[in-house]
């Protein structure tokens, strides 16, 4: 991992998706997460503030990179519940079957190598009943959009720690064994090609 992996790309990261349009699209979905809770892609903790305290008992955050995990670690320890941060990457969670809850997944699906075994993954360890929450951008209704979001993804997975611009969301949780509901869309503020987003709940198919 070179220089720009390991301090510049955290960074932005962190700025970006702290972003105004982004904070509202955690606030439409993380706090609805409830019991114990497993994030998936926890980043430097920028879901934190939007969890309802009164609703959870623990959360497990899963992410892959060190440098981000160090960004969750000052934020998690001002939290008003326990947070045990994880250090495997999305496709491989180490929790045993039916541990959670709820699942939640903001502005991570694309960045997963393998997504579908991921969200196979999230489907094993959701009790009978769980939720998993979401708010992923995507492959875009309009064809010009498509067409750039094609274009560009190569050159920006290289420059954007492998985000992927055109997938599709819904498609993808259908393939992991989930049965999307209640699923909105809309471009967020942004350039269309990285702006088109998905949110709501799924249930295991």
């Amino acid at each position: 991992m070179g220089l720009y992996e390991r301090h510049v790309l955290p960074r932005l990261l962190n700025v970006a998706c702290g972003a105004k349009p982004i904070r509202r699209q955690r606030r439409k979905v993380v706090p609805f997460a409830e019991g114990r809770v497993l994030e998936i892609g926890i980043g430097s903790a920028l879901n934190l503030p939007y969890y309802d305290a009164s609703k959870v008992s623990h959360l497990w955050g899963l992410e892959p990179s060190a440098e981000m995990r160090r960004y969750a670690a000052r934020a998690a320890a001002g939290a008003p519940f326990p947070v045990e941060l994880l250090s495997l990457p999305g496709e491989t969670i180490p929790l045993d079957d039916a541990s959670a809850d709820t699942v939640v997944t903001t502005y991570t699906l694309c960045t997963i190598p393998d997504a579908v075994q991921a969200l196979r993954e999230m489907r094993r360890v959701l009790k009978p009943g769980g939720r998993l929450l979401f708010s992923e951008h995507g492959r875009a209704p309009d064809a010009a959009v498509r067409r750039w979001q094609d274009r560009l993804d190569p050159y920006w997975a290289r420059i954007a720690g492998g985000c992927h611009l055109n997938r599709d969301v819904p498609a993808l949780l259908r393939e992991g064994g989930f049965e999307p509901q209640g699923v909105e869309t809309m471009y967020i503020p942004g350039p269309r090609p990285m702006s088109f987003t998905y949110w709501g709940a799924a249930v295991p198919a």
